[in-house]
């Protein structure tokens, strides 16, 4: 076989298996062996699921051998961050006092991937709780940035991010809650989706406890891939309904098609607040590919960003501070720092004005779809800078605000519930750099459409060695 199976597409591999030319515990062999030798350096996976795996990979190949039916991902490894559910796996969120906390059942999301025949390979690191830009948490320490060890890999999926950069899984799970895939696909050289609100079942909890208002509106599950085919694959696999979630939309996968040439918003610099060159000519190179296309770009700005950004931190801010002292004992020197600093800057408010951000959301929420109505697609930055120093926005306050200032396209999406695939572009100093493609509700398929072409033009840029600089050129 030309290729190793660590390298392979989720796409080939459950074709692969399907056709019976390999066997669904080779492909497993293969990425566990592929997490021995690379895990070490990069501290990505923080338990792996060798017993699990290869019991479901024999599964798979006896149903293949009776001639049974395979799923669209049959035998294929995948990765799971560490706040989702695993059923068996503790959910540790990255802190001591939930490494117990092991369900009794699959998150839904991790229940259908393995419903179609996706192999669970290892759980990743994340954040303390998930609040932070850089992946370090309390119980297993940094995850390490396969391009350049100095750089952040991002978070708060990192581990998921890092996992699918250097072939240790072709599928990562994770969430996004301004950022928290899009960001470690950007900083990886990967791709992210972040679906819609309402577009695949989650499970918005913390042990017994259900989540307030804002936790239950912007955070979203979803899937990190290497190439946009295995992206729409998994977004395909995940949306629809479940009992267990009454907020999914059953919203058709595919829109009805619009009038052409597409009209694309090119956002290079959100807000005018400022665009690091290389990333600027990551939005060059998207928007050439998105021309070549057939698609009609102008440069315009997403409505109201500012007021948007404020009513999401704030309205977050405010729920946080209510836990604040249970939060507090959970969370590290470095987690503690990062919520300090936005309630500083952000709030809390009070009931009342509280009260006001629930109607001045509802109002953005109309302004950016009547904004997506004309343009029902937006190119812009998934992070204004190329991926910062290790833990640099918890040094200062100014640090901080440069990372809010970065992040400021992801916070805005978030909020207002759009789908957007993070896609990645080129190589510059050493750092993959790359882009969002945005879409109206519920048209992850716009998004699809629009990154694929800039795919076939810019190529794919992982699986890479880690801190391997021959990996600075993208396969074609």
């Amino acid at each position: 076989m030309d290729r190793p199976l660590w390298k392979r597409s989720a796409s080939e591999l459950a074709a692969l298996v399907g056709c019976g030319e390999v066997s669904a515990l080779e492909v497993v062999d293969a990425h566990l062996e592929r997490i021995a030798a690379v895990n070490p350096g990069v501290n990505a996976v923080t338990n792996v699921l060798a017993d699990s795996a290869r019991r479901a990979a024999g599964e798979t190949d006896r149903r293949r051998a009776a001639g049974d039916s395979l799923g669209p991902l049959a035998g294929v490894p995948f990765t799971i961050k560490e706040n989702l559910d695993v059923a068996g796996s503790a959910t540790t969120n990255g802190v001591p006092a939930l490494r117990d906390a092991v369900p009794p059942c699959d998150a839904p999301v991790v229940q259908r991937l393995r419903e179609a025949g996706a192999i669970p390979i290892g759980r990743t690191n994340l954040p303390d709780l998930s609040l932070g830009l850089h992946t370090r948490s309390q119980l297993y320490g940094d995850t390490i940035n396969p391009w350049d060890a100095s750089r952040t890999p991002g978070g708060s999926s990192g581990g998921d991010g890092v996992a699918v950069a250097t072939g240790m899984a072709p599928l990562g799970l994770g969430n996004d809650a301004g950022g928290s895939v899009r960001i470690p696909a950007s900083f990886g050289g990967v791709v992210g989706l972040k679906p819609s609100y309402g577009r695949f079942p989650g499970d918005r909890s913390v042990g017994p406890r259900d989540l307030t208002l804002s936790s239950q509106l912007i955070p979203v599950d979803g899937p990190l891939a290497r190439t946009v085919t295995d992206l729409r694959l998994a977004c395909h696999v995940l949306a629809g309904p479940d009992p267990r979630d009454p907020r999914v939309v059953p919203a058709p996968l595919e829109g009805p098609p619009l009038p052409r040439p597409i009209r694309v918003a090119l956002v290079a610099d959100p807000g005018g607040l400022g665009v690091h060159p290389d990333v600027r000519a990551a939005i060059d190179l998207a928007a050439s590919a998105l021309r070549d296309a057939g698609y009609l770009l102008e440069e315009v700005d997403v409505p109201k960003l500012s007021e948007t950004i404020d009513a999401y931190v704030r309205m977050i801010m405010t729920e946080f501070s209510l836990i604040w002292p249970m939060l507090e004992r959970l969370l590290s020197a470095d987690g503690r720092r990062h919520i300090a600093f936005s309630m500083a800057l952000h709030g809390p408010v009070n009931l009342a004005e509280y009260v006001k951000l629930t109607a001045v959301r509802q109002g953005l929420l109309r302004d950016w779809s009547l904004f997506l109505d004309r343009y029902p697609l937006i190119l812009g930055p998934v992070f204004t800078e190329p991926a910062l120093p290790v833990a640099f926005e918890t040094r200062g306050l100014d640090e901080f605000v440069r990372f809010e200032t970065a992040v400021r396209l992801c916070r805005a999406t978030s909020f207002v519930g759009v789908p957007a695939v993070a896609i990645p572009t080129h190589v510059a100093s050493g750092l993959p750099q790359g882009v969002q493609v945005i879409a109206g509700f519920y048209r992850e398929d716009l998004c699809f459409e629009a990154a694929a072409a800039i795919e076939a033009r810019l190529g794919t840029f992982a699986p890479i060695e880690p801190c391997d600089a021959s990996a600075s050129q993208g396969e074609e």
